[in-house]
Order: structure tokens, then C-alpha cells, then sequence
């Protein structure tokens, strides 16, 4: 059975998953939904996309239609998951799961509800640098005793990863923290039972602060320090050093070094070193298997409640 899938979002993530889903075998994209008629047509004129359109409502009514991903604006990811669920689609979205924890909490009230898939783009735990680092733990040969990690950009506008304007603002603490906030949890095999957020001021035009720092303590002892920014004028993503009782690693996207920086092969990680396409190949082979995914809506959710903790904590400061 060929798995027909509508993507959400032309951007430049929505082109890394059209990217990743040529590589997989029985997926075909039959329809994309996005702002612009014109652009999102250029787009599915190269991937060979017949349907286009500006309303994912239109897509969600095709039959055929098996599985949605969206990777529209972090405003519209609870709404939309939800819309994909009630029109018996199964879903991944692109994180975060939401903006908002009670809306993140009915999407995992309606997947239980319908049983179908539903998931959150949750990459790291997909890139085989991490999954390298998670084989050592599940081995019993590697044990975290801290994770620092730093995730900078340099943002002083709204640009998007292709340096184009957005239609809506990128927020470090729920799109870009909740990242590390899982993948910490994750990788600890821990839950999260301390955090704490300080934040720099907040900028006078994106009405966001563009630097946040992030202190989490698992159940087993554990710490993560998180440094993230949007002014930093230099190497641009999310760089991880994870020190752990037999070794130190450092993971950037899909490369891993030791902490002399000597380079870790994991080539032979995984069948694809595209985190992305690895992710999209964990979604489809849970619809084909009838399972719940790594990074479903339910597994992500206590990331999205530390998230919400932290953002109270920031309120009130």
C-alpha cells in the first residue's frame, strides 16, 4: 500500500521533508498546502505534486489523503493537528506541539481517542549522532552526568532559514528549547523534575526576548545547562556536549566527536544520515505497523509542561 500524504508548509522545512520523503519507499505527496498560490505551486511543480492549495481544509477533504505533516507557523500546530485527527488523517507535526500546554493537552486526548498516529517532529532524537549517544545508555555503557548545549542564531529580524521574510515569529523558549528539554529527558531516561529560565530583555520590534538561559534536573541526577540566542554572530544551530561517566561527546546535527573533538563515525547508524528523513521514516512505519511512534504526541507531552512551567516562571520574574 502506497502511504498518500498532504504536506502543510512550503517553507524551507516543508522542502527538507519533500527532500527526505523521495528516499523512502510506498510514500508519495499528493498534496501541498501553503501561503502563496504561486510559490507553493512552484514547489510541487518540482517534486511532481499534482494538488495544490491554500487551505489545508481542501486537502484534509481528499480521500485518498492517508497522512498529514505540517510545517506551518508554530501558532497553528495544535489547531492544525487536531483539524488532520478529526478528518481521520494521521498526523506529524513539525515542533512544537503548540504555544499554549492545554492545547498540546487535547491533541493527546483526541489521538487517544481516535488511536490514530500522531507525532511531533522531535528531530533529535532521530540524528544519528544522538541515537548513537542513546545506544550507548540503552547498552548500559554510558550514563549522563550533564548535557550543555547551546542553540544560537543570528535573527535580529523575521527571517526564515532561506532568508526570507516570515508570517510569524520563531519563539526560543517553544520552538527552540523544547528541543533540548525533551531530548535531555529522553537521553537521561528521566523525567524533568527541576527547571529554571532566566531571559535577556525583550526586543523592542519582534516583542520576544532574543536570550535565555535554562537550568533542568532530572530524576536520576542529571543536569542540562541550555544557553540560547538569536544574537550570536557566528556558528549558527544547536551544538550538545553530553559528559557523561565513561566518556564526553559532542554532537552537531548528524556529526559526533569525543571531547578531544576526534571524529565518531555514524555512517553506519542508521540507513540515512538525514535526521529529517529518519523522522518521516519512523511516522510512516508506525501507520503500516499500527504503533505508537518514538516522539508521539503523548511521549513528547511533559516537555510542552516543563515549557509552560518555565514560561510561568519568566511571567512572574
Amino acid at each position: 500500500m502506497t502511504i498518500k500524504v498532504a504536506l502543510a508548509g512550503a517553507g524551507a522545512f516543508g522542502i527538507k521533508h519533500l527532500d527526505g520523503i523521495k528516499n523512502i519507499d510506498g510514500v508519495e505527496v499528493v498534496s501541498l498546502i501553503s501561503r502563496d498560490l504561486a510559490k507553493t505551486q512552484e514547489v510541487a511543480d518540482k517534486y511532481g505534486i499534482k494538488h495544490v492549495t491554500t487551505d489545508l481544509a481542501d486537502s484534509l477533504a481528499i480521500k485518498e489523503v492517508d497522512a498529514v505533516i505540517l510545517c506551518t507557523p508554530t501558532q497553528m500546530h495544535a489547531s492544525q493537528t487536531l483539524a488532520c485527527m478529526e478528518a481521520g488523517k494521521h498526523v506529524q507535526v513539525e515542533i512544537p506541539l503548540c504555544d499554549v500546554l492545554a492545547d498540546g493537552e487535547k491533541v493527546v486526548a483526541l489521538q487517544k481517542q481516535t488511536g490514530l498516529v500522531a507525532m511531533c517532529g522531535h528531530t533529535r532524537r532521530f540524528n544519528p549522532s544522538h541515537q548513537y549517544v542513546h545506544k550507548k545508555i540503552t547498552a548500559g555503557e554510558f550514563n549522563i552526568q550533564q548535557m550543555d548545549v547551546q542553540t544560537y542564531f543570528f535573527r535580529r529580524t523575521n527571517m526564515n532559514a532561506l532568508g526570507q521574510p516570515r508570517s510569524w515569529t520563531d519563539h526560543l523558549l517553544w520552538h527552540h528549547a523544547a528541543h533540548t528539554v525533551d531530548l535531555f529527558a529522553y537521553q537521561a531516561g528521566s523525567p524533568i523534575v527541576k527547571a529554571n529560565a532566566i531571559q535577556g530583555p525583550i526586543h523592542k520590534d519582534l516583542g520576544i526576548a532574543m536570550d535565555m538561559s535554562i537550568q533542568l534536573k532530572a530524576a536520576n541526577g542529571a543536569i542540562c545547562t541550555l544557553s540560547l540566542s538569536f544574537n550570536n554572530d557566528g556558528p549558527l544551530g544547536t551544538f550538545f556536549r553530553y559528559i557523561g561517566d565513561t566518556a564526553t561527546y559532542i554532537a552537531r546535527y548528524d556529526d559526533l566527536v569525543n571531547g578531544k573533538e576526534e571524529k565518531i563515525d555514524v555512517s553506519k547508524v542508521d540507513v540515512s544520515m538525514n535526521g529529517i528523513e529518519l523522522q518521516d521514516r519512523e511516522f510512516f512505519a508506525a501507520i503500516r505497523e499500527g504503533r505508537e511512534p518514538n516522539a508521539s504526541v503523548a511521549q513528547v507531552l511533559p516537555c510542552y509542561q516543563v515549557l509552560h512551567n518555565l514560561e510561568q516562571q519568566l511571567n512572574a520574574g
